[in-house]
């Protein structure tokens, strides 16, 4: 199966951020994709965090839901829809949640992310909590041919999600994204390819990649790795689509000549 990611550069505007994402997913299917996934935030990255608490949509609803039900089912492809602001019960905050659609626009799952990210050198801060609640429960599903977990951007850097996400073992893990430019050049493509290395399985990484309007910077470089932590396919910065094949031979062959999943003692 052919698997896209989708790399964006979010502005504070839904509807162009809604436009370029239909566009992009379009691209994908027509280059063969059968699952393609767009990258964190992809609806909006506001001028301040606050900013996307007035979008945030009761569950099963919402104009943002049914614009990615609608470009599934349009595409006919499995749709792993990034991330949009879900309501919270305490009213304050949301859910950074990421859905997942199939071919028929019917929601096959959904995820919340887990780990909120929190960062401070001086110069950059970012604390996630204020206006995100936490997930706690890993989800993973069958897409297609494809087993497929899910994590978002910060989830990266905890080895423990995914292999709770490995039993049984995907084929797939997803990682939409927004990272910044400077934890993502120093680790982006480095965690990305030791949870592939570690789990034996593909990768597929979309992200936002480049200079939005808030002034910040994301790092980009959505990309797709196999599960021996071979990169085949990146782009660096800008919008745009990334390409892989999913083999199951690849698989195949990764775990049988390194059976590290079966020789897991912990």
């Amino acid at each position: 199966m052919k698997v896209a990611a989708v790399q964006m550069v979010s502005t504070p505007d839904l509807g162009r951020n809604l436009e370029a994402a239909a566009r992009l997913v379009g691209e994908a299917a027509a280059a063969g994709a059968g699952l393609v996934a767009l990258p964190e935030y992809f609806c909006l990255i506001g001028l301040r965090d606050t900013d996307k608490l007035p979008f945030a949509e009761p569950e099963g609803d919402g104009a943002i839901q049914r614009f990615l039900a609608d470009i599934a089912r349009r595409h006919g492809v499995w749709l792993v829809g990034g991330t949009l602001p879900l309501r919270a019960p305490d009213g304050q905050r949301v859910y950074n949640r990421c859905c997942v659609y199939g071919p028929d626009g019917v929601e096959a799952a959904h995820y919340d992310k887990i780990h909120l990210f929190a960062f401070d050198n001086g110069r950059e801060r970012y604390t996630e909590a204020t206006t995100l609640a936490a997930g706690d429960t890993p989800i993973a599903l069958q897409c297609g041919p494809l087993r497929v977990g899910l994590s978002v951007c910060y989830d990266l850097r905890f080895p423990e999600l995914y292999r709770a996400l490995m039993a049984p073992p995907c084929d797939l893990l997803c990682v939409p994204a927004a990272f910044t430019y400077t934890t993502g050049r120093a680790h982006w493509e480095l965690l990305l390819r030791a949870r592939a290395v570690e789990n034996q399985c593909y990768v597929l990484a979309p992200a936002q990649g480049g200079q939005h309007e808030s002034g910040r910077r994301t790092w980009g470089h959505s990309l797709v790795a196999d599960p021996w932590g071979e990169v085949l396919a990146v782009r660096p910065e800008g919008e745009g689509v990334v390409l892989a094949e999913v083999s199951p031979q690849r698989l195949a062959e990764v775990r049988t000549q390194l059976p590290a999943l079966a020789h897991r003692r912990l």
